[in-house]
């Protein structure tokens, strides 16, 4: 199969790989790539921020007087679809997360122009590609983290930070 002739090497992490032909243009070539870094960010921090929250939730809520997101319902998991956490948090929660998600979306459509990141100005170009390639790499992997993490407690019932303890035993 041959390569795009959009994907020329010019982007970091790009490898001409293209098998069902999405980057037909630099327009959708450029909105694939946003979109990737966009999830691979979000997932970064996801991937930080789940087994976080199975093991810190419950003592941050008590020490905030709030009352926490993980229950002893869903087995002290993360909320997820696939657990049924989601069920449980107040349904005003996520009218508040929809207009967020709805306002930031409504800024990004108005201006298109998508910021790539702040890389150091003091590195080399060749450093700031190395940068941006581990960037892209990272969140590829962290996509596939998170898509484990739910596949794992879906399918054992377990959570995330139970079924490898010896990763995270709370400080």
């Amino acid at each position: 199969m041959d390569a795009s002739r959009f994907l020329d090497g010019s982007m970091a992490a790009d490898v001409g790989f293209d098998p069902l032909g999405f980057a037909d243009s630099n327009e959708n070539l450029n909105k694939y790539r946003e979109a990737e870094l966009r999830h691979g960010r979000l997932a970064m921090l996801a991937a930080a921020g789940w087994p976080l929250s199975e093991l810190f939730d419950v003592k941050i809520a008590k020490m905030m007087d709030m009352d926490p997101v993980i229950f002893a319902e869903n087995g002290f998991r993360a909320p997820s679809v696939l657990n049924g956490g989601l069920g449980l948090i107040s349904p005003l929660y996520w009218v508040g997360c929809l207009a967020f998600a709805g306002i930031f979306e409504a800024i990004s459509i108005s201006s298109p122009q998508f910021n790539e990141g702040i890389y150091p100005k003091s590195v080399s170009n060749k450093d700031q590609r190395w940068i941006q390639t581990a960037e892209i790499k990272n969140g590829r992997l962290a996509m596939l983290a998170i898509t484990a993490f739910a596949a794992q407690e879906f399918v054992s019932h377990i959570a995330v930070v139970d079924q490898v303890p010896f990763f995270f035993k709370p400080i």
